[in-house]
């Protein structure tokens, strides 16, 4: 075949238009606004009742039970946040990278491309293997596809967000009725949560995206697909203009060089692995930081869930964009000259960006030796 059919035609227009869900984007910034904001709660809970001639009476007699509640609050939430820097500086220690692999070989649980290809078969398509799929219509694949992935990861990750921010800000629920900052959790139980909802989310997007590459025909195990994997887990978390740029950036090269049919004798085990673990090492660090809403409490169990729903659906946001321009791209190479947006289509709004960490996995692929894919296609153009 060499022109997309219109079904395919009409998905490249939706590639090319897409933006983000404003609604993901919106939560996903809450987490940064709602830490900053929390330390200051004591003061304003006062503040407002003193300014509320209606309230003199609540103020008189229980200034000192809101004022001790509400700065506890405050400092419980200052104490959690104030935890989580020094934390950033072990993410490539044991507990971390012990958690990250036992959560990435449980993720890989039952992807398998024999399955997708059964599934086509079920349906009557002409498939005999993994990458047979390639050269099917994308219909036929959409129609495979389904919307588990849209639904299933997010909610596996709103549940850990949740549990989460209950660990960090459940001993603080008791705090307005004691008065006392002794129920804060310490920073023990802080960072521990932390560790074990990032090395979760991470196995969840790489689960995720690996899931949607078997879909569309590729194997997440390929250490050029493992690469490309990362590199949208990259784009789908990241949230400030410069951070998307260098995400962005990353696929595009990635998405020339593999639809080329590019392989690299060098990208051995011992160099993915060694990008992988810088990588989740980064990864660690911006997600805290942009989930440090999860340390308000009360309010931190739903920011918890919300915050992780958001990043997982913007993940798989990204890994359908990302494959589904792959896939189109590989059949009918022409298209490439019809994109109205640039080569990489701009996923998401821009983020508040100030807690943004700038990630670029080609980057840390050339300073462990592997390809400089940055020069290989320049000079290869």
């Amino acid at each position: 075949m060499t022109e997309p059919s219109e079904y395919e035609l009409a998905a490249w227009r939706d590639i090319q238009r897409f933006k983000g869900r404003p609604l993901s984007q919106m939560i996903r910034n809450v987490g940064e606004k709602a830490s900053t904001g929390a330390a200051k709660l004591g003061n304003r809970a006062t503040q407002y009742l003193e300014n509320r001639p209606g309230a003199q009476a609540a103020v008189s007699h229980g200034q000192d039970f809101v004022g001790k509640g509400a700065n506890a609050i405050g400092t419980g939430a200052r104490k959690a946040a104030g935890a989580i820097p020094d934390g950033l500086a072990d993410w490539s220690g044991s507990a971390f990278g012990s958690m990250r692999k036992t959560v990435a070989r449980v993720s890989r649980a039952g992807l398998s491309s024999q399955r997708v290809v059964a599934k086509h078969k079920k349906r009557g398509h002409d498939v005999a293997l993994l990458h047979d799929l390639r050269c099917l219509d994308l219909q036929k694949i959409d129609l495979v596809r389904g919307q588990g992935t849209s639904w299933g990861y997010p909610i596996a990750a709103a549940l850990s967000g949740m549990g989460a921010g209950l660990v960090i800000s459940g001993g603080e629920l008791a705090v307005p009725v004691t008065g006392g900052a002794a129920a804060a959790p310490s920073g023990a139980a802080i960072a521990g949560a932390i560790v074990g909802d990032a090395a979760w989310v991470l196995g969840l997007a790489s689960r995720s995206v690996g899931h949607v590459s078997l879909l569309y025909g590729y194997d997440p195990e390929e250490p050029g697909e493992k690469v490309f994997v990362m590199s949208v887990v990259n784009a789908g978390t990241a949230m400030s203009a410069s951070a998307k740029t260098a995400a962005m950036a990353d696929i595009s090269w990635l998405t020339q060089a593999l639809v080329r049919g590019k392989t690299w004798a060098v990208l051995d085990k011992s160099i993915v692995a060694q990008v992988s673990r810088q990588f989740a090492n980064k990864f660690a660090i911006r997600f805290t930081k942009q989930g440090l809403g999860k340390v308000v409490p009360l309010a931190g169990i739903a920011i918890g869930g919300a915050f992780n729903w958001a990043t997982l659906e913007s993940i798989v946001d990204a890994a359908s964009i990302a494959y589904r321009r792959r896939f189109l791209l590989e059949k009918y190479p022409h298209l490439a000259d019809e994109e109205a947006h640039g080569p990489v289509p701009h996923m998401g709004q821009d983020g508040a960006g100030g807690a943004d960490e700038i990630i670029s996995v080609l980057d840390e692929l050339a300073k462990v030796s592997g390809p400089d894919l940055h020069t290989t296609q320049t000079t290869s153009q």
